[in-house]
């Protein structure tokens, strides 16, 4: 599956990267170069969205829900979610303090999602 994204994005998606934000880079320090056998993009372009994490692959986008600041957050991230599930991503989610004080717990996840989405079947195409 091609994913389209608003090319805009690219500089947004740069500008967090340099962020680095916390959480994001203890995690990142898991899943990159290819540690959990698939390789993941850090602040990857999503339609209108960018993810923290994404698996072109296995369609498989991580992000990290902030601390405090997220709270009034939590229906748009709803929304949004809905629409990159619509567009055949699939989103796992985890709390800021289970990354920095869960890791493990955090990156075991990860793996049985990335084990359900290898051994699933591709989802049925409509005849046309």
């Amino acid at each position: 599956m091609r994913l389209y994204y608003r090319n805009q994005l690219n500089a947004v998606g740069q500008k967090l990267r340099n962020a680095g934000i916390l959480s994001e880079v203890i995690l990142w320090n898991e899943l990159k170069k290819d540690k959990l056998g698939h390789r993941f993009l850090r602040q990857r372009p999503s339609g209108n969205y960018i993810v923290d994490f994404y698996c072109h692959s296995l369609s498989l986008a991580v992000e990290i829900d902030g601390a405090a600041s997220h709270d009034n957050k939590i229906e748009k991230d709803k929304r949004r979610q809905k629409i990159l599930e619509a567009m055949g991503i699939k989103v796992i989610r985890f709390n800021d303090k289970d990354v920095r004080y869960n890791l493990g717990s955090v990156v075991e996840a990860i793996k049985l999602e990335i084990l359900r989405r290898v051994n699933s079947p591709p989802p049925l195409q409509k005849e046309e």
